[in-house]
């Protein structure tokens, strides 16, 4: 016999439990409650969401790249496309910089329309490095990949998540944001963009959201919304929940318009 008293571990201290299939619904859960008490915390009440690719570098970096390869015979045709989709990372972080200097100006107790991201390289670092720059909070969404994605360095420390479930992460872009700048991207950002329509479409999505296509280039080529209606799969309506622009001045015009005349006497915020 052992003298020694047993002490049994708490259930919630258990990470073999945690861990496990049965515990599942507790994961969940956590991915709800815990962000959930952090922008309370942080007194953030809603977002601007910027989607897009993860594989855009910065003017600066696309060059050096470009650089090297002209030097020592790379990939030419891949260095000079880095080139030009590099003006899709300057002009998410202008547009991010400016909306963030807008919204700090808007004399409120609560953070309003704080740019939102899902924490990683690319467009992702240029929004959170926009926001960054103009001295703003901004948030990383990021989630675990079999191959590790790290945070951006820009992404503000106590706003940066680690997801392990995709539609958690889907959730808490949907649920805070108030408008989504949707920048050239891939899967990824298609299926974002996508999900948020289908829920805007049916009515799932109630509050006013407006929505950027950004890039007249990229997106009338990538997606042919028009073809959508021509083939009577969705409304000629349905194309205006979406606005196509190709400059940060623009697109900065119609969301601070849109949000001001939507959002800024809404009395609650989360509908």
């Amino acid at each position: 016999m052992n003298d020694e008293p047993f002490r049994p571990v708490k259930a919630y201290r258990d990470e073999e439990f945690l861990g496990s299939r049965s515990a599942r619904p507790l994961r969940i859960l956590a991915e709800y409650l815990e962000p959930e008490e952090r922008f309370r915390q942080a007194r953030v009440r809603d977002t601007i969401v910027v989607f897009g690719s993860s594989r855009f570098s910065s003017a600066d970096v696309a060059q050096a790249a470009l650089k090297t390869a002209k030097a020592a015979g790379g990939d030419l045709a891949e260095a000079e496309r880095g080139v030009k989709m590099s003006r899709y990372y300057e002009e998410a972080r202008a547009l991010s910089a400016r909306l963030t200097q807008w919204s700090k100006g808007l004399d409120r107790e609560d953070k309003r329309f704080v740019i939102c991201t899902g924490g990683g390289p690319g467009i992702m670092e240029a929004a959170s490095r926009g926001a960054s720059e103009a001295k703003g909070l901004n948030i990383g969404l990021n989630i675990s990949l079999p191959f590790e994605q790290i945070a951006n360095p820009y992404v503000t420390r106590n706003l940066t998540f680690e997801f392990h479930y995709f539609f958690m992460r889907k959730f808490w872009f949907a649920y805070l944001s108030k408008a989504i700048i949707a920048m050239p991207g891939g899967v990824g950002t298609l299926d974002e963009l996508f999900e948020t329509l289908t829920l805007m479409q049916t009515g799932k999505i109630r509050k006013k959201v407006p929505i950027i296509l950004y890039g007249k280039e990229y997106w009338d080529r990538a997606v042919d919304f028009q073809a959508l209606v021509e083939f009577g799969t969705i409304d000629a309506e349905d194309l205006k929940l979406m606005h196509r622009s190709d400059s940060v001045d623009d697109a900065f015009e119609y969301l601070t318009t849109e949000l001001t005349n939507n959002h800024l006497s809404d009395p609650n915020p989360y509908m």
